[in-house]
């Protein structure tokens, strides 16, 4: 197994270095691909450095801030690994959690690997945070007929090739339901893993807000009942 690692990352000079350097530990990460999304505090010029001292390992994309999913998009399209995961920059994730995301694959249990914040260990939510993606859990599940606890969760491993096969459009936060939903439609059966989680609030950088589950409620519905 070659796992790719892509990293859309955004305005996040405090914590990209932590994190790049903590994915770099994990033995079972073949590659990074870090796609700047037009950041415009010092976050280039950290990327750059980074990217100076481990050349092997690390590939440094630039872009225009377009989001998330434009990110994920661009950097799919450079993976050489045979697997995709998809990590934050902002620390959120632990990447010492990668290894047990790896387990159900490499033991022939699952093809498609989720990490959920729901069942492992984590600090305190936002209340509304945690309410709203409870909502989307539930809608999907009653749509899709599945019992998924965290299809928000940024840690999912894909084949690369599963992943190209989705096609996917959204250029914002939507990616997560998009990938989500477009897997559960093709039949793709996804195994769940507890993972730790260290959320964030607004303060600290969380870019994500309510307005984005707006969004998320509309692609659940609409690649389930138009797509």
């Amino acid at each position: 197994m070659k796992l790719s690692v892509i990293m859309p990352v955004y305005n996040e000079e405090k914590t990209v270095s932590a994190a790049v350097k903590k994915i770099l530990l994990q033995r079972v990460v073949h590659e990074v691909i870090i796609v700047n999304d037009g950041s415009t505090d010092k976050t280039p010029t950290i990327l750059k450095k980074l990217a100076q001292q481990h050349p092997r390992r690390i590939k440094l994309l630039n872009k225009k801030n377009e989001g998330k999913g434009s990110a994920i998009c661009l950097g799919l399209k450079k993976v050489t690994g045979n697997y995709i995961l998809i990590q934050d920059a902002d620390l959120e994730y632990d990447p010492r959690d990668i290894k047990y995301l790896l387990e159900p694959i490499k033991n022939k249990q699952a093809t498609v690997v989720y990490g959920s914040r729901f069942l492992g260990p984590h600090a305190n939510l936002l209340f509304w945070h945690k309410v709203g993606n409870q909502l989307l859990n539930l809608l999907t599940n009653v749509l899709y007929n599945t019992t998924l606890s965290d299809l928000e969760t940024c840690y999912k491993v894909i084949p690369t090739q599963l992943l190209r096969e989705l096609d996917l459009c959204s250029n914002d936060f939507k990616i997560e339901p998009e990938i989500t939903c477009k897997l559960l439609k093709r039949g793709v059966r996804i195994f769940e893993t507890p993972i730790s989680y260290y959320g964030r609030d607004f303060s600290e950088g969380k870019k994500m807000n309510w307005k984005h589950g707006f969004g998320a409620v509309w692609t659940i519905i609409r690649l389930r009942l138009f797509n």
